[in-house]
C-alpha cells in the first residue's frame, strides 16, 4: 500500500510505494527536493520529518547525527515511509537555488551520432550527483582558464549519466579534443549547472521547442522531463539542420509524436542534398513556426541554437504577437570563452 507523503510548508502531496524513498517519490511526482549524492554521504537533502514514521535507510553517521534522528531529521534520499508522513523542507523553485558545482567525471561512453556530432556519456563519482534544470548546461574547465560549455541532454530524472551532444566545429578546442584524442574512461571536470534556459512549469501555455542543429540537446532533456513528470501541455517541436544527417536523433523526436498525442513533431531542412530524398518541410525552422501559428499571443516558445537564428526568431515571433517574457532562448556561439556569459555548444 503507497503511504502519502505531504510537503511542509507548500503543501504538496504524492505517494510512495512500498521501499522508495522519499526523494524518489518526491521527485517521481514532479517536486523539486534539494539533493547532491542521493546515497547517504553528503546532507544535501536533509530534512525534518514532522509526523509519521520513516526507516533512515543507509544514512551515514557523519552526515546524520543520532542528535539529528532525534531532532527528527532525516536524509530524504535514504529514509522510506512507514506510515503517511510529512515532511518540512524548502523545494527548489529555479535555477538559483541550486548550487553551482565543480565535479570530476569519467567519460563513461563516446557515440558517434552524426559525422560530426558525438554523444558524451559523463559518469560522476559515486557519492556525487548534479541536480539541474531541464534545458541547463554544464562548463567543461579546460587548460589556461578556458571553458567550452554544452547543454544536458539528459533529463533531471535521468542523472546516473550526464548526456552532452558535442558537434566538430572548426577550431573548437575541446571538439577537436572529443573527436581525435578522447578516449572512454578519461577523467574531466565540469562546473554547473549554469543557465536560465530551463522548463517553466508554473505556466499552462502551450509550448513550442525550436532547436538549431545540436540545440535539440536541451530540447531533448525539456521534452524528456516533461513526458517523466506527466507535464501534458500541448508541444509542438521544431528542430532545424542542413541537411538529414543533421537530424542526427530524428527516430527519437518520431517516437515521442507517436507515443504522446499532446506532441508535435515537425524537422525541417534548410539544404537538403539530393542524396537526402526529403519531402518534409524546408527552409529557416523559425519561418516554419510562423507558417503553422500567424498569432503567438498565447504560446511559451523555448529556443536553443545559433545567435543568428535566436535574433530573427525573437524579432519575428514578437511581431506576431508573442510576450517578449515568454520567449525563452540559448544561443551558441562556437569558441573557447573565459567568460561564463558566453557560451561554445
Amino acid at each position: 500500500m503507497p503511504f502519502q507523503i505531504t510537503i511542509q510548508p507548500s503543501g504538496h502531496t504524492c505517494s510512495a510505494a512500498a521501499g522508495t524513498t522519499i526523494l524518489s517519490a518526491a521527485l517521481d511526482a514532479g517536486f523539486m527536493l534539494p539533493y547532491g549524492c542521493r546515497n547517504g554521504a553528503c546532507g544535501a537533502c536533509k530534512g525534518k520529518i514532522v509526523g509519521g514514521q520513516i526507516e533512515h535507510g543507509p544514512a551515514s553517521e557523519n552526515v546524520l547525527s543520532e542528535a539529528d534522528k532525534a531532532a527528527g531529521l532525516a536524509l530524504f534520499c535514504c529514509a522510506k515511509p512507514l506510515s503517511d508522513i510529512r515532511i518540512e523542507c524548502r523545494e527548489v523553485a529555479g535555477a538559483k537555488d541550486i548550487p553551482l558545482k565543480t565535479l570530476p567525471c569519467r567519460v563513461q561512453k563516446l557515440e558517434r551520432l552524426a559525422p560530426d556530432v558525438m554523444a558524451l556519456h559523463l559518469k560522476l563519482p559515486m557519492n556525487e550527483r548534479l541536480q539541474f534544470l531541464a534545458g541547463q548546461y554544464i562548463e567543461v574547465l579546460l587548460k589556461e582558464g578556458k571553458r567550452s560549455a554544452f547543454s544536458l541532454a539528459s533529463a533531471p530524472y535521468d542523472d546516473e549519466l550526464l548526456q552532452l551532444h558535442v558537434r566538430l566545429t572548426p577550431g573548437g578546442q575541446f571538439a577537436e579534443q572529443v573527436f581525435n584524442v578522447m578516449k572512454e574512461r578519461d577523467i574531466l571536470r565540469f562546473e554547473g549547472p549554469r543557465g536560465s534556459f530551463f522548463l517553466h512549469e508554473d505556466s499552462s501555455k502551450p509550448i513550442i521547442l525550436i532547436g538549431g542543429g545540436t540545440g535539440f540537446a536541451p530540447i531533448k532533456s525539456i521534452v524528456e522531463h516533461a513526458i517523466h513528470n506527466k507535464i501534458e501541455r500541448p508541444m509542438s517541436l521544431y528542430w532545424g539542420a542542413r541537411n538529414r544527417t543533421g537530424l542526427y536523433l530524428h527516430e527519437l523526436p518520431q517516437r515521442w509524436a507517436l507515443e504522446h498525442p499532446y506532441i508535435k513533431y515537425v524537422p525541417v531542412l534548410s539544404e537538403p542534398a539530393s542524396a537526402d530524398n526529403w519531402s518534409g518541410r524546408r527552409g529557416l525552422v523559425h519561418r516554419a513556426v510562423l507558417e503553422d501559428f500567424t498569432d503567438l499571443s498565447g504560446y511559451q516558445i523555448y529556443a536553443c541554437g545559433a545567435l543568428a537564428m535566436i535574433d530573427a526568431a525573437h524579432r519575428d515571433f514578437t511581431a506576431h504577437g508573442l510576450p517578449a517574457e515568454e520567449f525563452f532562448a540559448d544561443a551558441f556561439t562556437f569558441a573557447n570563452y573565459t567568460q561564463s556569459s558566453n557560451q561554445s555548444k
